[in-house]
């Protein structure tokens, strides 16, 4: 209740603004998820195993925007969050497989309606906290009904488990307000590695299927 109460919003006129502005972020994320969803259909229609479990999708709430504003020390403003937030409009891709990930990210390398323009492997370069994920920043070309604006599309590409671990991390930092004690912090750090070993034994055995399964053809 008193993250509430002290919780950073805009001014009238900023939200009025940012409201227009979401609707750029809105049109750029379907754009990239109906790639990915026809991408999800080829899977399922022409290969034997569909690497991709599921696909989520999401835009920042202004109450999130304006938090992360204050957070970065910039100005409350809608001008502020469209220059220089490159996640208010976001994508998850759950993957069966932590190997799967890197065959996905090439794929959409490789799409010509997206323009990369970051990427972090946090995959085999985890966060000190023991977060991993592969993040991708991809621009989008809105078209002429936009004025040809350019719009950024945060993606992130992980396993089930790694999923799960980043959602009890998040709930943790909130509930602590950042200051996670340390004990806590110890715990997550060590759940994520065995996470990590559980998804190479996972695929390690997925292996060993698919070549039990050659060997009866």
């Amino acid at each position: 209740m008193n993250k509430e109460k002290n919780a950073v919003r805009f001014e009238v006129e900023e939200f009025e603004k940012l409201k227009k502005i979401l609707v750029k972020y809105n049109c750029a994320l379907e754009v990239v998820v109906t790639h990915l969803n026809n991408l999800n259909t080829y899977y399922n229609a022409f290969e034997p195993v569909n690497p991709i479990e599921h696909i989520k999708k999401r835009i920042k709430s202004p109450e999130s925007i304006a938090g992360k504003l204050k957070q970065r020390g910039l100005p409350i403003t809608s001008e502020a969050a469209d220059k220089n937030l490159h996640d208010i409009a976001g994508i998850r891709i759950i993957c069966a497989y932590a190997k799967n990930i890197y065959e996905i990210v090439e794929i959409i390398r490789n799409q010509p309606d997206f323009t990369l323009v970051r990427e972090k492997d946090y995959l085999n370069n985890p966060k000190e906290s023991g977060y991993r994920s592969y993040h991708l920043i991809v621009e989008i070309n809105l078209g002429r009904l936009f004025g040809d604006q350019i719009c950024q599309v945060e993606i992130q590409l992980r396993t089930s488990a790694m999923d799960f671990w980043a959602t009890l991390e998040h709930k943790v930092k909130y509930k602590y307000d950042g200051h996670m004690p340390d004990y806590l912090s110890k715990e997550l750090q060590i759940s994520a590695e065995q996470i990590h070993e559980l998804d190479e034994r996972m695929y390690h055995i997925h292996e060993l299927v698919d070549e039990i399964n050659e060997d009866l053809i």
